[in-house]
């Protein structure tokens, strides 16, 4: 029978057991096959509706990991056909009438930073708080550090903290944040509370390196209870370390540092190793008389092996008349270019004027040798090489990062370097622990 014969078919197609279901109905349940598409739907059509699909919520940026909610509608059709309106957690019918801009949160092991900015660059709020959550690298207890720290900085602002978003944007620095999986799970974790309505994670060094230059490229190392660092290129590559710990190849931080110092001490004492204060001056920082006491206090229980991070400060002291302890810091000092260089070289940086910011308790020290070693040895791969010591709060750095997403003008982000320093978190600590 020609085809201008047939017998018109219905605008139905079969279904199971002889059904016949009609083409709309199947086209809503047919995911991205097209608005009239079939029960079964041609591979070309499958592969556009993907195509369409991505286009229309973008792709996230290789070195961030983000987490978008969609806005809640005011009433069901605004929010589209067949869609309901996203509800928010917090108070019934409270929803804030003009949220600060970015939420920015930086921290990990002994601290959490939060800060509450407007889009103009005004500090709203601003708070620091001391995390006792900390169970070494790669742990994730610090989180209910990180939670206290946004409730805390809501009220230094003065709003409810059961209101919900506190601001428009959340940018996430923390030191977890090694692997995709850590980011998935953060930001899930994130994204249960509802802070903000778009949230973006990243690894503190990036805002070590965002606080530390005006620039929005360079290589940034944090070296506090352990080492990290990572690197962004003009054109936006990123690279970085998953800082594990040794299982990853890493050492440095105030926590090898301190087991180092004891390890030496520990052989000057018995004879195995050379000579070296660190035998009198690291049980004297616990007020103890030997090494051996400061080892058999830890493995009794009597002292908790993270009392080691402390070390650092005593071991730079030492570092001026002892050839022991200037070892630890040369050591620390090269595993420092070793990470910094590989990251210029890995995204061929080598003939720039490439900033290199350095941020963390182990650099808050005067022992000059010790920075010397870090920029002699930079200079070797990049000659360039622009070296700083971070003086800014990082967690400025990741409200930096917020602004610089939401596309702000330089005079916000100087008006909010001028506010957010360390002077006002110093002034919320103090407030902080007073009303715990």
């Amino acid at each position: 029978m020609s085809v201008r014969g047939r017998e018109r078919r219905s605008s139905c197609a079969a279904g199971p057991r002889g059904y016949r279901l009609p083409e709309r109905p199947l086209a809503g349940r047919g995911a991205r096959l097209g608005r009239r598409a079939r029960l079964r739907g041609s591979r070309t059509d499958h592969a556009r509706g993907h195509r369409r699909a991505w286009r229309r919520r973008g792709g996230p940026d290789a070195h961030m990991a983000r987490f978008h909610r969609r806005r809640p509608s005011p009433d069901p059709e605004a929010a589209g056909r067949g869609r309901r309106p996203i509800r928010r957690r917090g108070r019934a019918g409270v929803l804030p009438v003009n949220p600060p801009a970015v939420l920015a949160v930086d921290g990990g092991g002994s601290k959490v930073d939060a800060a509450l900015v407007a889009e103009d660059g005004t500090l709203v709020g601003a708070v620091r708080i001391r995390n006792t959550g900390h169970d070494g690298p790669h742990s994730y207890s610090y989180l209910d550090g990180v939670a206290v720290t946004v409730e805390a900085v809501c009220r230094e602002a003065g709003t409810d903290p059961d209101r919900r978003p506190v601001a428009r944007l959340g940018t996430y620095c923390l030191s977890g944040a090694d692997l995709p999986a850590d980011d998935r799970r953060i930001l899930r974790w994130v994204a249960k509370h509802g802070w903000t309505e778009d949230d973006v994670l990243r690894n503190d060094t990036f805002a070590i390196l965002r606080a530390g230059t005006d620039r929005t490229w360079g290589v940034g190392v944090v070296c506090g209870y352990g080492t990290n660092c990572s690197a962004v290129a003009p054109d936006g590559r990123t690279f970085r370390f998953p800082a594990i710990g040794d299982i990853s190849g890493d050492w440095g931080g105030g926590s090898d540092i301190g087991r180092l110092a004891l390890w030496y001490a520990a052989r000057a004492e018995d004879g195995r190793g050379d000579e070296t204060e660190l035998v009198q001056l690291v049980p004297s920082h616990f007020d103890l008389k030997r090494p051996r006491q400061v080892m058999e206090a830890i493995h009794l229980g009597r002292m908790d092996v993270d009392r080691l991070a402390e070390l650092p400060p005593v071991v730079f002291r030492a570092a001026a008349d002892d050839a022991v302890a200037r070892s630890i810091l040369d050591r620390q000092a090269d595993e420092i270019v070793a990470m910094a260089g590989t990251a210029i070289r890995r995204l061929r940086m080598t003939a720039l004027d490439v900033p290199v910011v350095l941020g963390g308790g182990i650099f808050h020290n005067d022992f000059a040798p010790f920075f010397d070693r870090i920029e002699e040895g930079l200079r070797r791969i990049a000659q360039d090489v622009r070296v700083t010591v971070l003086s800014a709060p990082p967690v400025a750095g990741a409200a930096l990062l917020g602004l610089d997403r939401m596309g702000a003008s330089e005079a916000p982000k100087a008006r909010l370097r001028a506010g957010l320093t360390h002077e006002r978190l110093a002034r919320t600590l103090s407030v902080a622990m007073r009303e715990d």
